[in-house]
């Protein structure tokens, strides 16, 4: 699994969540894309990568996509595990 090379943004609150759950399941990002595509979603590697990094904004179709397919409620990828820590 790839370390990630830069610091996370703040564009928004969910990046960490996503890129945390997605691994955790074992799926590879570019699987991950094609599967957010599928629900519709248009959105290149690039942009994804900047969204798990928090380095631009996510919108609520992708969101909600993302959560459809992590099999989570969408509250789940705004949880702070830091503060939890």
């Amino acid at each position: 699994m790839k370390i990630r090379k830069k610091s996370y943004g703040t564009y928004n609150m969910v990046g960490k969540n996503i890129e945390r759950l997605r691994k955790e399941r074992g799926i590879k990002q570019r699987d991950f894309i094609a599967k957010i595509q599928v629900m519709g979603c248009d959105i290149n590697p690039t942009s994804y990568s900047k969204l798990e990094g928090q380095l631009r904004s996510a919108t609520d179709r992708e969101i909600f996509a993302i959560a459809k397919i992590l099999n989570v409620p969408m509250e789940e990828l705004f949880i702070d595990r830091e503060s939890d820590e």
